[in-house]
C-alpha cells in the first residue's frame, strides 16, 4: 500500500495567460473551446470552432496548452472535463473553464486528469456549488481543493493503470456504438432516408403522435441524499440508464404531493434536452424505478398505435431529428430545447405493420445489445473500484 498525503492543487499548477482576440488580433481567427465541446461523457474535446477574432465571445479569454486539464464550473455533478490535445495546442478556453496546468516536476498531467474525474472530486464540487438553477463553483474553489499525492513516478504508474483500465471500456463502447449505427441502417433500409423521406410516407407533426413532457425545475435545497432518484442528463449512457451516477433524491412526500406527475413509468423515453450530448435516448425499465423526471430531460410516449416506440427512439437518434433540432436550439455555451421546439418537429409515418417489422427485428439485435451493455457496467462498476483504490494508495 502506497502511504498517500493530500496536496492543494493550487500548489501542483501553472498560471495560465489570457488575451481579448477581439481587441488584440481583430484581423485573425482562433480556435475557441466553449463549454459545450467537451462530451461529458467519454470526457474529450469535441467541438472546437475556428473564430473569428472579431467575432469572439467575452468568455474566449485563457490560451491553454497541450496536456492541460479543463475542468466545467458550472454543473459540476455533469463532470465536464477534457484534457487538451497536442491539436488543440495554444486555443482559447472559455472563462467558463477551470484550467489546470501542472508543474511538469511535481505533477502528471494524466493522474490530474483521472483525480478530476473521480467521485470524490466530483462530490466535492457538488458541495460546494452555489446557485440552484444553474449550480457552478469557481476557480478558487477548485484550486483550493485537495488531491491524494505521491512522487511523480508512482503518479504515472497509477495513470498508467488507469488508462489501461478506461481504454478496455472505450473499446466496448465503440463496439456499442457500431450496433447503434446497425440500428440506423436498418431504419434507412425499410423506411428511406428520414431527411428527404424518399418513398413518400405521410408527414405528421411530432406532438400529433407523441406526448412529451419536461422535468420540472427542482432547486438545490430540495435534494436529499435518499428518498426518490431524480434522473439527470448524466444518466443517459450509451442508450441505457444509469443511475449510479447520481445521488440527487427529493423527500417521497414531497413527490407525491408536487411532483407526482413527473413520476417515470416502465417503457417510457427519456432524451437529454441540454449539453454537448443532448438528443441521447434511452427506455426507462423497471429496476429504474421510482425515478422522478428532471429539468432538462423530457419523457416520450407513442400517444397512438400508428407509432411504435422503437420508431420513435430511432428517429430521435437520426439525423432528421437532429437537423431539426439544430435550427430551433438555444444556448451556445450549454444548448438546450424543449417542448417548444418539439411542436415544431416533423417526422415521416409509415404504415403500422412495417413499423411492427422493424421492431422486431429492433428486439432481436437489442439481444445483442443488452450483452454488451452488462459487460460495459461490469467494467464500469470494476473501473470506478480500481479508481478509488488508486486514491487510496491501495494499487
Amino acid at each position: 500500500m502506497t502511504r498517500m498525503e493530500s496536496q492543494q492543487i493550487s500548489g501542483l499548477v501553472e498560471d495560465v495567460s489570457t488575451w481579448n482576440p477581439s481587441r488584440d488580433e481583430p484581423t485573425k481567427t482562433f480556435r475557441y473551446i466553449d463549454l459545450s465541446a467537451i462530451d461529458q461523457e467519454r470526457k474529450v474535446i469535441v467541438g472546437a470552432q475556428e473564430t473569428k477574432c472579431a467575432d469572439a465571445p467575452s468568455r474566449a479569454r485563457q490560451v491553454v496548452m497541450k496536456n492541460d486539464v479543463l475542468v466545467s464550473t458550472v454543473r459540476p455533478n455533469l463532470n465536464g472535463v477534457a484534457k487538451v490535445p497536442a491539436d488543440l495546442d495554444s486555443a482559447t478556453a472559455s472563462t467558463g473553464f477551470c484550467v489546470l496546468r501542472p508543474r511538469p516536476s511535481v505533477l502528471c498531467s494524466d493522474y490530474l486528469f483521472h483525480w478530476v474525474q473521480s467521485s470524490q472530486f466530483v462530490a466535492e464540487m457538488v458541495k460546494n456549488s452555489t446557485g440552484a438553477n444553474y449550480p457552478a463553483v469557481s476557480n478558487k474553489i477548485v484550486t483550493a481543493s485537495r488531491l491524494p499525492y505521491v512522487p511523480l513516478p508512482e503518479q504515472r504508474r497509477i495513470a498508467a493503470i488507469l488508462d489501461q483500465a478506461d481504454a478496455l471500456r472505450a473499446k466496448r463502447r465503440e463496439a456499442l456504438a457500431q450496433l447503434d449505427s446497425l440500428t440506423q441502417s436498418i431504419f434507412i433500409e425499410m423506411f428511406g432516408d428520414p431527411v428527404t423521406n424518399p418513398k413518400g410516407w405521410p408527414e405528421v407533426a411530432f406532438p400529433d403522435v407523441v406526448y412529451f413532457q419536461e422535468g420540472p425545475g427542482v432547486r438545490k435545497w430540495q435534494f436529499r441524499d435518499s428518498g426518490i432518484k431524480l434522473i439527470n442528463v448524466g444518466n443517459i449512457v450509451d442508450g441505457q440508464l444509469v443511475l449510479s451516477r447520481t445521488s440527487r433524491h427529493l423527500d417521497a412526500k414531497e413527490v407525491n404531493q408536487r411532483y407526482r406527475h413527473f413520476l417515470l413509468d416502465e417503457g417510457d423515453l427519456v432524451v437529454a434536452s441540454s449539453g454537448v450530448t443532448w438528443g441521447k435516448i434511452a427506455y426507462v425499465t423497471s429496476e429504474n424505478l421510482p425515478l422522478c423526471l428532471n429539468t432538462s430531460v423530457i419523457r416520450l410516449r407513442a400517444l397512438t398505435d400508428s407509432v411504435s416506440h422503437e420508431f420513435i427512439r430511432t428517429f430521435v437518434a437520426s439525423a432528421a431529428f437532429r437537423g431539426q433540432i439544430s435550427k430551433l436550439i438555444t444556448g451556445s455555451a450549454q444548448p438546450n430545447f424543449g417542448p417548444a421546439h418539439l411542436k415544431q418537429v416533423r417526422m415521416m409515418l409509415p404504415p403500422s405493420a412495417l413499423q411492427k417489422k422493424f421492431s422486431e427485428v429492433i428486439v432481436a439485435a437489442s439481444r445483442h445489445r443488452t450483452k454488451f451493455e452488462v459487460s460495459i457496467n461490469k467494467l464500469d462498476a470494476l473501473f470506478a473500484s480500481l479508481q478509488h483504490r488508486a486514491f487510496r494508495g491501495e494499487l
